[in-house]
């Protein structure tokens, strides 16, 4: 009976992992797909409308749709054929990595590293456990998105937060930004 029980709290354990690994690659792949997107088509966000707006939430790059729960999936059908996107994620719904990681960087005067970061995510929301990767990938598609700048001093890349007036209150722009208008 105890092995029973033992095997069974084992088996929860594992679902739990799985659960967590689950929903990791879930959110890489929404990132992954939004960065192709901008790829295939980089006029789809004029540089522009990039300087302009603030780096209040994070947009959802078109493509990057997390899976819905099941129960939800018909409404969010309806929502992609009409072209409609959600800027907050339902009720109930973790925050995507995208905005936690502008947040916690929204904090810091000085530029940030991704590592630094992924530490400072890990100890604020034990319950997320990106990879390095997934936290690298995620970073530069804000920074393709214009509301973060990458920073590079020797072989590290930093990065800051876009101030709504398009600086980035480092004194200068170091031209990392990547796109032509």
């Amino acid at each position: 009976m105890e092995q029973a029980a033992s095997d069974l709290e084992e088996n929860r354990r594992e679902q739990q992992e799985l659960i967590r690994r689950l929903e990791t690659l879930r959110e890489e792949e929404a990132l992954l797909k939004g960065i192709l997107d901008l790829a295939e088509h980089p006029s789809a966000v004029p540089e522009q409308a990039r300087d302009e707006e603030p780096a209040g939430p994070a947009r959802t790059p078109p493509g990057a749709v997390t899976p819905p729960a099941p129960a939800q999936r018909s409404d969010t059908a309806t929502r992609k054929r009409r072209g409609a996107r959600t800027r907050r994620p339902p009720a109930g719904r973790r925050p995507l990595l995208r905005d936690l990681l502008l947040g916690l960087l929204a904090g810091h005067e000085e530029p940030c590293s991704a590592a630094e970061l992924r530490e400072e995510l890990l100890r604020a929301h034990p319950d997320r456990m990106p990879t390095p990767q997934v936290v690298r990938n995620t970073l530069e598609g804000l920074v393709a998105k214009g509301l973060i700048r990458r920073h590079k001093q020797k072989r590290s890349v930093l990065y800051t937060v876009v101030a709504p007036d398009g600086r980035d209150g480092t004194g200068g722009d170091d031209g990392a930004a990547h796109g032509t208008g």
